[in-house]
C-alpha cells in the first residue's frame, strides 16, 4: 500500500499509532487537489460544470487560467486534463511546482516572505489581465500561501516583508494580517478582480483560513472588501506596530465584480469530516473541535484532553497562534505544538498535529506524531525541558526521537489539522 506519509513504515511501531496515522492519512487523501478537481470541474457538451456553477463555452472566444498559492500548479494541471487545447493561455505562481502543466505557465515563487521575483511573476499576471475583453472566460486558482506568492506592485514587495516579520511577533490573527496586506497591494482586496474586468471570472478557492473564511484566502483577490484603510490603520494601533505602512483603498466600485462567481471548492472541513468517518470505521468514538481553532497550543491541548476518553479520538482544525521570539529557526506551530502535548499526554495517549501543505514552516516534515515513548525519551536522555517555549528547537528534538511525519509538499492547503487519541 502506498502511502502519503513517506515514513510510516517507521512510525508505525504499534496499532494504536497505526490508528492514528491511518485517520491522519484519511485527512490528507480528504483534500488532494488533483482528485478534488476531478470531482468538481466537469466537461460535458462543452458546458462547463465548476461546483454546481455552470459555463457555457461557446459563449467565450478565449479562455485563460489564472494561480497562486500552494495548490495552485496541481489545481491547473487537473484544469488542463479537462479544457486541453480550448486553453488560450495562463500564468501560475506556486511555491513548489508540483505538476508541470502543458499550457499554462508555471513560475516558482518564494513564501512565506514575498521576494522581487514574485513581484515578476505576479507582474505577467497584471499582463494578461490587460489583453482581456468581454468575451473572454478567466478561471482563478486561488490558494494558500497566495498572499505572499501573489504580490504587486514592487512597492508591496517592499512593505510586505517587514510587514509578515514585524507582524508575527503580536500574535495576530491570519485575517488581521490579511487586512493589513490587502491596503499595500493594487492585486490583492480585489485588486484582482478589477484588473480582470470586464472577462467572465470563475475563480475557484482552496480555503486555508480556519473557519470557511474563502473571502480571505490569499487576502481575497477576488472579492468584493469590506474593510478600509481606517480598519488597517486601526490594527497598527491595535499592536503598536511603530512602522510606518503606505496604505491604499481597495477597489470599491462593485462594477469590477458582477461578472466575478466565486466558487468556494475545499476547505479543512472536508479533511475532519473524512478524519471522522475513519476514527469511527476504526471503532473509536469522535469529538471535534471544529476547523476554526484560533487560539494557544496550550489551550487547545487542554480542550482537546478534556473531552478525551478511552476508546476516542478528538480532532481540530486551525492555526494556532504563536508570538515569536526570534525569527530564525525552521520549526513552525505544529512541532511546538507536539512538544507541548508531551506535557498533557498520558502512557494510552497519541498526539499528531500536522500541516496539511506537508510543510510545518520551514521543517521538512509536515509536523509530528507524539506519545509516552517519546515522552520518555525526551526525559531519559535530557533532550529539552518539556517547560520550554522556544519552538525552535523541536525541529531537531524530533529528528533525535524520529517522530516527525514527512510527506513533503502535498500541493494542498487547507490549515493544520490535530489529532488526540487514546486506545
Amino acid at each position: 500500500m502506498d502511502h502519503i506519509i513517506t515514513n510510516f513504515d517507521e512510525l508505525n511501531i504499534n496499532n494504536k499509532r497505526k490508528d492514528a496515522l491511518l485517520i491522519i492519512e484519511a485527512g490528507y487523501n480528504a483534500i488532494d487537489t488533483r482528485e478534488a478537481v476531478k470531482k468538481g470541474v466537469i466537461l460535458e457538451n462543452n458546458i462547463l460544470h465548476i461546483k454546481g456553477k455552470l459555463f457555457d463555452l461557446d459563449e467565450y472566444k478565449r479562455i485563460f487560467i489564472i494561480g497562486f498559492g500552494k495548490a495552485s500548479s496541481k489545481a491547473v494541471l487537473s484544469i488542463e486534463d479537462v479544457l486541453g487545447n480550448r486553453i488560450t493561455d495562463g500564468v501560475v505562481i506556486d511555491k513548489d511546482i508540483n505538476s508541470a502543466c502543458r499550457i499554462v505557465k508555471v513560475y516558482k515563487g518564494t513564501h512565506p516572505i514575498p521576494s522581487l521575483e514574485n513581484v515578476e511573476f505576479s507582474k505577467k499576471i497584471v499582463e494578461l489581465a490587460q489583453q482581456l475583453r468581454d468575451d473572454d472566460l478567466v478561471i482563478v486558482v486561488v490558494s494558500g500561501g497566495g498572499s505572499a506568492l501573489l504580490c504587486f506592485p514592487t512597492s508591496e514587495y517592499e512593505q510586505g516583508k517587514e510587514l509578515y516579520k514585524t507582524f508575527l511577533r503580536t500574535g495576530g490573527t491570519i485575517e488581521e494580517l490579511n487586512v493589513l496586506r490587502k491596503h499595500i497591494s493594487e492585486i490583492k482586496g480585489g485588486g484582482l478582480a478589477k484588473m480582470l474586468y470586464p472577462a467572465t471570472v470563475a475563480s475557484l478557492i482552496f480555503c486555508d483560513i480556519p473557519g470557511n473564511h474563502y473571502e480571505d484566502t490569499a487576502s481575497g483577490p477576488t472579492y468584493f472588501d469590506n474593510t478600509t484603510i481606517q480598519d488597517a490603520e486601526k490594527l497598527l494601533e491595535k499592536y503598536a506596530i511603530k512602522n510606518t505602512f503606505s496604505f491604499k483603498e481597495t477597489p470599491k466600485d462593485k462594477m469590477y465584480f458582477e461578472k466575478i462567481i466565486n466558487i468556494p471548492f475545499i476547505s479543512n472541513i472536508e479533511a475532519l469530516s473524512v478524519m471522522t468517518d475513519k476514527a469511527k470505521e476504526l471503532g473509536y468514538e469522535v469529538s471535534s473541535l471544529g476547523g476554526e481553532v484560533y487560539t494557544s497550543s496550550s489551550v487547545v491541548l487542554e480542550r482537546m484532553k478534556q473531552l478525551l476518553k478511552d476508546n476516542s479520538v478528538v480532532i481540530a482544525g486551525g492555526e494556532l497562534t504563536i508570538t515569536l521570539k526570534k525569527e530564525e529557526g525552521v520549526g513552525g506551530r505544529n512541532l511546538f505544538t507536539c512538544g507541548q502535548a508531551l506535557k498533557l499526554i498520558d502512557d494510552k495517549d497519541i498526539f499528531i498535529a500536522f500541516a496539511s501543505d506537508g510543510i510545518d514552516n520551514m521543517s521538512s516534515s509536515a509536523g509530528a506524531i507524539v506519545d509516552f515513548e517519546t515522552k520518555k525519551k525526551f526525559t531519559e536522555n535530557n533532550l529539552i525541558s518539556l517547560d520550554s517555549s522556544d519552538k525552535d528547537m523541536y525541529d531537531e528534538l524530533f529528528i533525535a526521537t524520529g517522530d516527525r511525519i514527512i510527506t513533503g509538499p502535498t500541493g494542498s492547503n487547507v490549515s493544520d489539522l490535530y489529532l488526540m487519541l487514546r486506545k
